[in-house]
């Protein structure tokens, strides 16, 4: 016990703590304590006094501030799921949750025309009144409490005023920042997590909120429109209907033999009303004759299926594919379907497993691949509209000469635009990888992605990247995206990349013409400037 007095003797005589015990140092504490006492008290009052219920069409919908790392705005639809915004920035979000909805009200909006359009301005209105109420409770609240925490803790009215001061300032740096981080778009980009069968209604038409996104009070009448409609079904009301303006496409990818990725093809395929299903790739594990069956579930689709071969996947299974009356099988082809020009081409390996030589085949020679087809598709005087190539190395060689690049083989979803104009899109997993999804800690998660063309111009307009993970096939996570510039130019390489000096050596087991294909064959069309 000596010693330890001692030792703090020693420790109370060092220059350090001798300098924490000055006049000017206890002062800085003390300035420092009410300044926290009175943020902590503001904080509590704002989230306390951040909640409403308010009115918004023929819903009641709870409004409430929550502490947040990230800020933003989350739709709580329950039970149908939940919509998350990137409205703003800041330690402070809001939360909205539809408590309640009035079935006549929601039946008059969804059958008459005239209701929709005056829900427009009624729903901008009571909105805009319920978060003005909820801020106003709010503030008031995180004022009062300010000035009623620092009083109880210093027993000081200055002190008390010091804290109250400090929540007034902190928040008008808070409204500065959620003002300067505003975001009107976000809502043209949600995330949706919830019940798969559901999203298309709750997200609604990339190609309509891509023409609406500026008129923000719209949108949201549109958002309660849709929730209405999915509380309110009934065998006489109406579903999802789709944007006649659009084509819809839905890309998958390395399915690897995974029977449940039919299931989800099939509902996501009838839920997005989808007009043709692209496939980059890798269906099968082995390539092997008994994996052809696996094809079989393709005529299920009831949609033009369109198949490039995987590294993965043997000629056999090229075939078995073809073999599907509601087959497009492309190698170093181009169809027209469904009123996109699309050109594919098979993977130039065959790697079932690692023991084969051409999994040396480098990222390089791959690029130099795509880059010798996407000349010789470029003599020919064809431009497609997309083109679909296994290997996202491979996909790179066709910049600038067509908009967009599908591809899949790395099992991990991504998307880059390149200087040329051409976007090279990577598809994950729809199998979840097959059996090799469960190698890892945490399973592969099933992706695929709904594709949003213009009609008219044949451009990409947005998409909807899904994701199913552990909660079952029928609860998904869905992010919308919106391209920036949907009729940019596409230009060639100013500066093409150099092929390698060897080429690299591919299986010679390939047929040499291309197996049956469907669909109408592509006429020739000029290159965009």
């Amino acid at each position: 016990m000596t010693r330890i007095r001692a030792a703090l003797s020693r420790l109370a005589a060092t220059p350090a703590v001798k300098r924490l015990r000055t006049p000017r140092a206890r002062r800085t504490g003390r300035v420092t304590l009410v300044l926290v006492v009175g943020l902590l008290g503001g904080y509590l009052g704002l989230t306390l006094g951040g909640h409403v219920v308010a009115p918004v069409g023929p819903t009641d919908v709870s409004l409430n501030l929550r502490p947040s790392l990230t800020g933003g705005t989350t739709v709580q639809i329950p039970p149908l799921g939940a919509l998350h915004l990137d409205t703003h920035w800041g330690p402070i979000g809001l939360e909205a949750a539809v408590t309640d909805l009035r079935p006549e009200e929601a039946r008059a909006l969804i059958e008459s025309e005239s209701e929709v359009d005056h829900l427009t301005t009624k729903v901008g209105a009571e909105l805009r009144h319920g978060v003005v109420i909820m801020l106003l409770r709010a503030v008031g609240l995180a004022l009062t409490l300010a000035f009623l925490t620092a009083l109880i803790v210093f027993r000081s009215w200055r002190k008390a005023l010091a804290g109250l001061a400090t929540t007034f300032t902190a928040l008008i740096a808070l409204t500065a920042l959620t003002w300067a981080t505003f975001n009107p778009q976000a809502l043209a980009e949600p995330r949706y997590t919830g019940l798969l069968a559901n999203a298309p209604q709750v997200v609604g038409d990339a190609r309509s909120i891509v023409e609406r996104f500026s008129a923000y009070r719209a949108q949201l009448a549109r958002l309660v429109g849709n929730v209405s409609k999915l509380y309110a079904a009934t065998s006489t009301l109406p579903t999802y209907e789709p944007d006649p303006s659009t084509i819809r496409v839905l890309h998958v990818s390395d399915i690897h033999l995974n029977p449940a990725a039919w299931s989800v093809i099939r509902s996501v395929s009838t839920q997005f009303q989808v007009n043709l299903i692209i496939d980059s790739g890798d269906l099968t594990d082995h390539g092997s004759d008994p994996e052809d069956r696996f094809a079989a579930d393709i005529e299920s689709l009831k949609v033009p299926y369109v198949f490039v071969r995987g590294n993965h996947d043997s000629a056999s299974t090229q075939r078995a594919v073809a073999d599907q009356k509601n087959a497009v099988v492309l190698d170093d082809a181009t169809r027209e379907v469904q009123g996109l020009r699309i050109y594919g081409v098979g993977d130039p390996r065959f790697t079932p497993d690692k023991s084969t030589r051409d999994d040396n085949v480098g990222a390089d020679q791959l690029r130099a691949l795509g880059l010798t087809q996407a000349q010789k598709l470029r003599s020919t005087g064809t431009t497609p509209d997309l083109a679909v190539i296994h290997d996202p190395n491979q996909a790179e060689g066709f910049s600038g000469l067509t908009p967009l690049a599908l591809s899949g083989h790395s099992h991990q979803r991504s998307t880059k635009l390149l200087p040329t104009g051409t976007r090279v899109f990577v598809q994950g997993s729809t199998g979840g990888a097959g059996l090799r999804g469960l190698e890892h800690e945490q399973p592969t998660p099933i992706e695929l992605s709904v594709l949003y063309f213009s009609r008219a111009t044949h451009r990409l307009q947005g998409w909807d990247d899904l994701r199913l993970g552990g909660l079952g096939l029928t609860s998904a996570q869905i992010e919308r995206h919106l391209e920036p510039k949907p009729d940019r130019p596409i230009t060639p390489p100013t500066s093409p990349p150099t092929p390698p000096p060897t080429s690299p050596t591919f299986p010679s087991q390939w047929p040499s013409s291309p197996p049956p294909t469907s669909g109408t064959p592509a006429p020739p069309r000029s290159p965009s400037p």
